[in-house]
């Protein structure tokens, strides 16, 4: 029979946990550990997209983060899995034109897992499959208005959690790094309409092998748990820094995120009988 226990200390690992009342006449079996963090960004900005337009675009982006770690407690082994959603309003420097951009981002990796100094230091590190879809829309253009994204990445990932006390309050400073080595990249060429894409198909190479000297990119994350009576807050920086040049086009997307949320941790036991 599978139980689910929720576990509250003052702070455990990157969020809290619970734990249900155990009779002594019950053993019970190392289970599952979930992580879960749900986390709201907000802040700047730059887009630039030259089968758009030369401009560069700056302006507001609110981003939705749901990132959850789960593995057995007995294994050093963790499954990462990370969606995501943005979407984004900016304008150009003459202030005369707008752009429009919408994506969503799925994550699934594998992760390792490490405890130094006590279990004050968890260190994970291991490989993901990043999949994005998305779409930039240009309000002045009356040609080729928008442009479509669509891309698909092996990225190394890294995490750190250091765990500390301040005025005996416990505190866990995280920091997170992905940058994709390799990939494949949905792109139009330079001056090949969307209508000579879908009536004749990839005869222009539209379907680009990538690596990081062409998508030189980096997403990394600092963030700070603490506990409020029995939640714990998170509250961080995001920088996504995405860059391609691919079929003569150049595009970049560099966002600077205050990020605000909650973890919480979640342990799957087992009776034995």
């Amino acid at each position: 029979m599978a139980v689910l226990s929720l576990m509250l200390p003052p702070l455990c690992g990157s969020g809290l946990s619970c734990h249900a009342q155990s009779n002594d006449s019950v053993a019970w079996s190392r289970g599952k550990v979930i992580t879960n963090t749900r986390l709201l960004g907000v802040g700047g900005v730059n887009v630039l997209d030259t089968y758009l337009s030369p401009e560069k675009y700056s302006g507001t982006e609110l981003r939705y983060i749901s990132q959850t770690v789960r593995g057995s407690e007995h294994r050093k082994w963790r499954r990462l899995i990370v969606h995501q959603g943005m979407a984004s309003f900016s304008r150009n420097r003459a202030d005369n034109a707008n752009e429009m951009a919408g994506s969503y981002d799925f994550c699934y990796g594998f992760l390792r897992r490490w405890t130094l100094f006590g279990d004050r230091l968890t260190v994970r590190a291991g490989g993901m499959a990043d999949a994005n879809i998305g779409f930039l829309y240009n309000t002045r253009n009356g040609n080729n208005p928008a442009q479509a994204r669509l891309s698909f990445d092996i990225s190394p990932v890294a995490m750190a959690a250091y765990k500390f006390t301040v005025a005996g309050k416990p505190f866990t400073l995280n920091y997170e790094v992905s940058v994709p080595l390799c990939g494949l990249m949905f792109s139009p060429n330079y001056g090949q309409s969307y209508y000579e894409i879908f009536s004749k198909g990839d005869y222009d190479h539209n379907a680009v092998p990538t690596t990081f000297i062409a998508t030189p990119s980096l997403r990394n994350t600092l963030s700070l748990d603490f506990n409020i009576a029995k939640t714990t807050l998170r509250l961080g920086y995001m920088g996504d820094y995405r860059q391609a040049k691919v079929n003569n086009l150049k595009y970049h997307s560099y966002s600077h995120l205050f990020v605000i949320g909650m973890t919480r941790t979640f342990r799957l036991t087992r009776l034995q009988p």
